[in-house]
């Protein structure tokens, strides 16, 4: 049994509903994510997306037990979170927001996409901002607004929460090149730039028969490869050499067939091409990219084409689909016939370079 603390690269904090309605402007808060009864159904409603239909409940309770086993489920009791690591033996992550972190760029509303970044941001270094021996924290960074973006990105910088999340799906996307103010100022500040899939966009693509798989696939994990491609066939990281950059929870078993897709098009579609790349596109991602997973045996299956080095492990903790409580029996399966140095560079080394955590 692996004997050393995992670090998660992936792992979330679910965000009350009370943050909004206590700390947004008071213009904004109908906006932001809160309980409806629509026709004898539970529904949340919050701008951009569609209701989402919640189990039948009360909602009213607001005594202490309640907010102790509400903190305990989403993620903010913080000695509570700390001790449910520990038992699955990790010991430092990266933390992303809730439901709504991914999903409040799917708002149209610049302000409302704004404001609601900078009341996570807070909140989170209120949480976790003493402990970063433990926590590197996503800070939610839309970019609706560019200009604000980078001043975001600056003062969270300074406050050292650990990483930029940026939103996975965006319009126009990141070929283009309004977002240069965005990739310079990553250059500027060191700060890993991270894009979880399923942000940005409703995942919920597909109504009919076979919906939840379809949704978790077409509208979930096929954001981390598009989000490779346009990085790395269109000059953004040719362009940027030093910047860092984390595809979440996508899994990783597509990794290996989509370097190889990208360079054979790179060759064969030479003449088509712009613009002219100095390497090609598979380099771009082995000297600056990564990709996490959590159960993805598959994708040690072709670790030989791309190395160690780029692969980071995550627990999605709280999250149902993640491998908590039981993540160390996951890794040793996993990693059944590979070496102790190339189980702790992915389970633990890269992380731990990547977003500044000590190996203690």
């Amino acid at each position: 049994m692996f004997d050393t603390k995992l670090i998660s690269a992936d792992s979330h904090v679910d965000e009350p509903l009370e943050l909004w309605q206590d700390r947004l402007p008071t213009h904004l808060r109908h906006k932001a994510p809160h309980i409806e009864v629509r026709d004898g159904k539970r529904l949340m409603i919050q701008d951009g997306m569609r209701p989402k239909k919640m189990a039948m409940g009360s909602d009213e309770k607001t005594d202490e037990d309640r907010l102790r086993e509400q903190g305990r489920v989403q993620g903010w009791d913080v000695e509570y979170r700390l001790n449910a690591q520990d038992i699955d033996g990790v010991g430092a992550e990266v933390v992303y927001p809730g439901t709504f972190g991914l999903e409040m760029a799917c708002s149209p509303d610049p302000e409302f996409q704004g404001q609601v970044a900078r009341v996570y941001n807070d909140w989170a270094m209120e949480l976790f901002g003493d402990r970063r021996d433990r926590f590197a924290m996503a800070a939610l960074i839309p970019v609706i607004d560019i200009p604000w973006a980078c001043g975001e990105m600056r003062r969270v910088a300074e406050l050292d929460m650990g990483s930029f999340f940026l939103p996975s799906v965006v319009d126009p996307p990141y070929n283009r090149p309004e977002y240069k103010p965005i990739w310079d100022t990553v250059e500027e500040t060191r700060v890993p730039l991270n894009f979880h899939i399923s942000s940005g966009r409703d995942p919920r693509v597909e109504r009919g028969p076979g919906g939840a798989i379809i949704n978790y696939i077409m509208g979930a994990l096929v954001d981390g490869i598009e989000l490779l491609v346009y990085l790395c066939s269109s000059g953004v990281l040719m362009d940027h050499p030093s910047m860092k950059f984390v595809i979440v929870e996508s899994g990783a078993g597509w990794l290996a067939w989509e370097l190889h897709a990208m360079d054979e098009a790179y060759q064969k579609h030479h003449m088509y091409t712009r613009p002219k790349l100095d390497m090609l596109p598979s380099e771009y991602f082995i000297r600056q990219g990564y990709v996490t997973f959590g159960d993805d045996p598959v994708a040690l299956t072709t670790l030989d084409y791309y190395g160690p080095d780029h692969l980071l492990w995550g627990n999605d903790y709280p999250h149902h689909e993640g491998t908590w409580p039981h993540s160390r029996e996951v890794v040793e399966k996993q990693f059944t016939g590979f070496g102790e140095e190339t189980k702790r560079k992915i389970v633990r080394e890269n992380a731990a370079a990547l977003y500044g955590f000590g190996l203690s």
